[in-house]
């Protein structure tokens, strides 16, 4: 399995952390530097605009430019699309099981 993200997706990440989730700066600056080791950090070069929000978008974006299987998340918009462009888009409870893709890919 591999996490896909992206400097925007991050950036994002770390506002998250810091406004919603209260984070102090000693821990926000250690997320920024773990995540992007943690992760398949892309460059997304095409621009989608497919939701209405520019946030939303990023998230295609780097999922196209990675060639990510799956996007996981909550978020209500990205889950009504369902797929783009042949990835499929599904809430954490309904990600598959690593068994089930019949092979485990870095």
């Amino acid at each position: 399995m591999r996490i896909d993200t992206s400097d925007a997706i991050l950036d994002e990440t770390i506002g998250v952390l810091r406004e919603e989730f209260h984070w102090n700066g000693y821990r926000l600056h250690f997320a920024g530097l773990e995540l992007p080791r943690l992760t398949n950090c892309v460059k997304p070069a095409p621009t989608v605009t497919v939701t209405g929000d520019p946030d939303d978008d990023r998230i295609l974006e780097c999922a196209v430019t990675a060639a990510s299987d799956y996007i996981v998340t909550h978020d209500d918009d990205l889950l009504r699309l369902r797929e783009y462009s042949g990835i499929k888009i599904v809430k954490a409870a309904d990600f598959p099981v690593v068994g089930q893709f019949g092979s485990s890919r870095a």
